[in-house]
């Protein structure tokens, strides 16, 4: 049984998530950090527990979680892997693994799974292209993403292109990155695939062009919903250093 000191001090980092994962106002971080463990208590009884009667508080409840143990999903996946290596429950603990970047083990998982029926799976095929891409193994990675690109539609995502555009730029191929890149950034849901974009534009010496891709990134950023925003500032942040970093060259 844990003490009841580390219980609070959970109490209080599930609250503080919850905080700036549902877009609260920051006094509520204040009052639960400040006034412990009242402040945590308070804020418990009085936002997260009417979110949960009315079921909108699950799923951010489950994120809690993961905060407060993230290998919890990997642990209970591999158990469940072990106990019954069924394809499904291999990828789950692929996946959880990838979570916690260990995309070695997760790629080579992926690898065991790409077999029989499954060989052509277009969800498979993309998570182990990520983790080749991640792992820096961008021929492999290349190979992966062309037999996707094979299948249609179904392999032809915006997130296959921009692990394409991934794969070429880590190989020097920066005509085929740049077709890639400026593709998936169109597409691409959110802003990581514009972000990498201006980032690309910049090592390319293509300033002016990183600058405007910029603008149109900060517009779309500031037209994403309040709580999305706080999980994309990294790629703006990443964007805007990018430029920066060069201008002041």
């Amino acid at each position: 049984m844990l003490p009841a000191g580390l219980l609070l001090l959970c109490l209080d980092v599930v609250c503080c998530y919850h905080v700036v994962r549902s877009g609260r106002e920051l006094y509520w971080m204040y009052l639960i950090i400040i006034f412990q463990p009242l402040g945590a208590i308070i804020y418990l009884v009085a936002i997260i527990l009417p979110e949960f009667v009315s079921g909108r508080g699950r799923s951010l409840g489950r994120a809690a979680l993961k905060v407060v143990d993230p290998a919890r999903a990997y642990r209970e996946a591999k158990a469940l892997a072990d106990e019954s290596p069924t394809v499904y429950n291999r990828m789950a603990m692929a996946s959880a693994a990838a979570d916690l970047g260990h995309y070695d083990e997760a790629a080579h998982v992926y690898a065991l799974c790409l077999d029989g029926i499954h060989a052509d799976d277009p969800a498979l095929l993309q998570r182990y292209a990520i983790c080749l891409v991640e792992l820096g193994r961008f021929r492999e990675a290349l190979v992966i993403l062309r037999q996707l690109g094979d299948l249609g539609d179904a392999g032809r995502t915006s997130t296959a292109a921009l692990l394409m555009a991934r794969a070429h730029d880590g190989l020097g191929a920066l005509d085929d990155a740049d077709t890639a890149y400026s593709w998936a950034a169109e597409r691409l849901t959110g802003i990581e695939g514009l972000a990498r974009y201006v980032d690309f534009l910049v090592r390319c010496g293509r300033l002016p062009e990183a600058q405007d891709q910029l603008a149109v990134l900060e517009k779309r950023y500031n037209r994403l919903p309040r709580a999305h925003r706080r999980e994309a500032s990294h790629w703006l942040d990443l964007a805007v250093k990018a430029v920066k970093s060069n201008a002041s060259a």
